[in-house]
Parts: C-alpha cells; sequence; structure tokens
C-alpha cells in the first residue's frame, strides 16, 4: 500500500471512529417559570424572532439540525452552545437578578443593533436567523422597552 493510500485510510478510520463520540444534548424538555418568554410574555412576532434567532444557543431546549450528528460539527455546536447559555440563558432569565436582567435587555437590544447577534455562522446555517431591518427594529425596541420599564419598576 503506497504511504498516501495509508494516510488516507488512516484519515478514514479516524473520521469514523470519532463519530461515537458525541456531545450530550442540550434538550431539557421543559419550559421552566423562570424561561424569558413565560415571564415577560412578548408579543407573537418578538417570541418568533427570539426562537428562530436565539434559543438554539441561548436556552435549555436547541432544536438541532441533521448535521448536529456529524463529527467535529457536533463538538463545535456543543462549545457554542456552552458559550452562548453561559452569556445569557433565556431558560433561567427569571433567575437573574433585576439589575442583570436590565443588563443583558440593554445588551441584547445592543448586540442586534450592531450585528454582532446572531453569529454569522448561525445565519448561514439557518435562514430564519437572518433578521430584517424591522425585526431587528422589533427586537431592538422592545428590549430597550422592557429594560426601561423593568428600571422604573426598580
Amino acid at each position: 500500500m503506497l504511504r498516501f493510500e495509508k494516510i488516507i485510510l488512516a484519515l478514514v478510520l479516524i473520521f469514523v471512529a470519532i463519530q461515537f463520540i458525541q456531545p450530550a444534548y442540550n434538550r431539557s424538555g421543559q419550559v421552566l417559570p423562570a424561561d424569558f418568554l413565560t415571564l415577560y410574555k412578548p408579543p407573537e412576532n418578538v417570541t418568533a424572532i427570539l426562537q428562530n434567532a436565539c434559543y438554539d444557543c441561548h436556552s435549555n431546549n436547541t432544536v438541532y439540525p441533521w448535521y448536529s450528528k456529524i463529527q467535529p460539527m457536533a463538538w463545535m455546536m456543543g462549545k457554542h452552545i456552552s458559550e452562548g447559555k453561559e452569556e445569557l440563558n433565556f431558560s433561567d432569565f427569571g433567575s437573574y437578578t433585576s439589575r442583570r436582567q436590565i443588563s443583558k435587555l440593554k445588551s441584547i437590544a445592543n448586540q442586534v443593533k450592531d450585528e454582532e447577534m446572531p453569529l454569522t455562522s448561525y445565519k448561514w446555517m439557518h435562514k430564519k436567523a437572518n433578521l430584517s431591518k424591522e425585526e431587528k427594529a422589533l427586537i431592538i425596541d422592545w428590549m430597550q422597552h422592557k429594560a426601561d420599564s423593568l428600571s422604573t419598576d426598580n
């Protein structure tokens, strides 16, 4: 066997072997009372945007696409989800302090305005996450309004 063929065979075997090492899936199957959508009941259009563009990486219930079972994509997705939930977890939003909630709401508005979120890599694979100008404006306005209303409540 030629050296090139051995290298190709080794790479194929490694690729097959890593398919058996799957990360844990981010699915609780529950919507908790502390969930952002349960707590604040945004309008349907805001809810749809959040679910399509944010909840996969920023909640305890990710909807996984077909390629999520193929390595190394699953590892990359797992890392993105873990980092996303560490920064903001909509499923636990009600457990945040009022100050932190206000900060997160303002941060959401700013990151959408600055086009930092949703991530470009996420938008490539999830067309619904490509927000129109109107959808961005809706999210920005709603988040800022909610942050202002929470600020006046304190």
